[in-house]
């Protein structure tokens, strides 16, 4: 039993390489390693041949080394862990500089301080209260520390006045800091996760956003800034893994702004405090601890709505931002160095690929002519990000793109993103019949509520049942209520 179901498995992941391979191909104009007329049987055959010669070279093959063969968020080379490159970053404002004399960049005399993201976000407060006397932190917890510690110690320095809970009303925190924000002050708001800024739609979308322009320009929110951790962590489950920033693109009057590291959170949050927008400001939480640079302990700003190049290219480009631009930076180190297991799956050809890797940082507006400059040298576009793939940011990205550059591709925009969930209660779906051999498949239109009487006890209560639809791989949560 327990062969029968490795070897599915086994199956099932070459029939994923193959359609994976498939796309890859088609932005490269390769030749394929599973080519299109090629059967279950045939990977079957493939995959007979492969466990033969794997058995044969077991012996040669080296053992990773303890780190491992591939970059770790701790061991990116795109984190700035010196002073001098800390000091160097792209778009960096000093804030102790005059506007009125010429733009300079001194960085002599200038200290850094080792950090991760969560006291960066939380320097950077410091910074904007101790220079704005009508600037207040309000949130659940925040007092405390909140549960992230971004506000640890920030009561003490200035004051409960100052920084205070809230009970837990999300709709009430947003209104609360919208009013703030119209008599003038400047108000940071903290949602405690992203996944539960929902019930603050309203006062966000139809209050903050279009103030400005229902008051005839006579008050606005522009002084609220809503900090909010988003993405997910690993262990957060549905209520504190979602990636909601595609859900405001269409609130004209908003700015979203999801920074990757602890030098552009404190950087772009600054800016974000002091526009005379509000701001949707999103933390990725898995970064708070493992993201960590030499941050510059002065006042300083980065620059709103403009992306970041952060390894030239010339023939893809990669747009991406927050959490994803480290799984990129792997994607990169795989295709371009493979381990020994994986190398005979990565043609020579591609190695050698040179990928544009871009970090959008602002989401709404975002930097279209930065991104546009690029597909129009590569060619071809790939958007990645953690939301899921129908509604999400990369959605509009590519369609922008595609009018601006439809002359220039190479290739389809292609996006990758996270598989859908599906709560249909009727779905038309291709699934594995335990009754069926593991090379044959079957198409049904099954109602999800015998899906879940069939299936769901045998993953228990709280299991994942897992359907293959024409599109991809769709886990659906066997508890859900029909």
């Amino acid at each position: 039993m327990a062969a029968a179901t490795s070897s599915q498995t086994t199956m099932a992941s070459l029939r994923w390489l193959r359609r994976a391979h498939t796309i890859v191909s088609t932005v490269y104009r390769t030749d394929l390693l599973f080519p299109p007329h090629y059967t279950d049987d045939h990977c079957q055959a493939h995959h007979s041949a492969r466990r033969h010669q794997s058995t044969e070279s077991t012996a040669s093959l080296e053992p990773p080394p303890a780190s491992g063969h591939l970059p770790s968020v701790a061991t990116s080379r795109l984190l700035r862990t010196t002073r001098d490159s800390a000091l160097r970053s792209p778009g960096l404002k000093w804030n102790d500089e005059y506007d009125t004399g010429p733009v300079r960049e001194i960085v002599s005399g200038r200290e850094t301080r080792k950090m991760n993201l969560y006291q960066a976000v939380r320097d950077a407060m410091s910074h904007a209260m101790t220079k704005d006397d009508t600037a207040v932190v309000l949130g659940e917890d925040v007092a405390f520390g909140g549960v992230f510690r971004c506000t640890m110690g920030l009561a003490e320095e200035f004051g409960q006045e100052r920084v205070f809970n809230t009970p837990l009303t999300e709709q009430g925190i947003a209104g609360f800091g919208i009013g703030l924000a119209a008599m003038g002050h400047t108000a940071i708001a903290e949602i405690q996760f992203a996944d539960y800024i929902f019930p603050a739609f309203d006062q966000i979308v139809n209050e903050a956003a279009k103030y400005r322009y229902r008051s005839g320009g006579q008050f606005n929110a522009g002084g609220l800034t809503i900090r909010t951790p988003t993405m997910s962590v690993g262990h957060g489950g549905l209520y504190h893994s979602q990636s909601p920033e595609g859900y405001f693109l269409g609130a004209s009057g908003l700015k979203i702004v999801i920074p990757r590291s602890p030098i552009q959170a404190k950087g772009l949050l600054l800016s974000a405090i002091r526009d005379p927008n509000p701001v949707i400001f999103m933390e990725p939480k898995i970064l708070y601890r493992s993201a960590v640079e030499q941050v510059p302990i002065d006042d300083y700003e980065l620059p709103l709505s403009s992306a970041e190049v952060l390894t030239r290219g010339s023939d893809l480009t990669l747009l991406t931002w927050g959490t994803p631009v480290y799984h990129c930076e792997t994607a990169l180190a795989l295709l371009s160095s493979p381990p020994p297991s994986l190398a005979p799956l990565v043609p020579a050809s591609l190695r050698g690929t040179s990928i544009e890797l871009i970090d959008l940082r602002t989401i709404l507006p975002w930097d279209v002519s930065k991104v546009v400059e690029s597909v129009r040298k590569t060619g071809r576009l790939v958007v990645a990000h953690e939301a899921s793939i129908t509604g999400g940011v990369g959605a509009e990205i590519a369609a922008e793109v595609q009018k601006r550059c439809f002359l220039n591709l190479k290739a389809p925009v292609k996006r990758v993103a996270a598989w859908e969930w599906v709560f249909y209660s009727l779905l038309k779906c291709q699934f594995s019949s335990s009754q069926q051999s593991s090379s044959r498949t079957s198409v049904r239109e099954v109602p999800y509520s015998r899906l879940h009487q069939d299936f769901g006890r045998n993953h228990g209560d709280f299991g994942l049942l897992t359907i293959h639809t024409d599109f991809e791989i769709v886990h659906i949560p066997s508890f859900l209520s029909v």
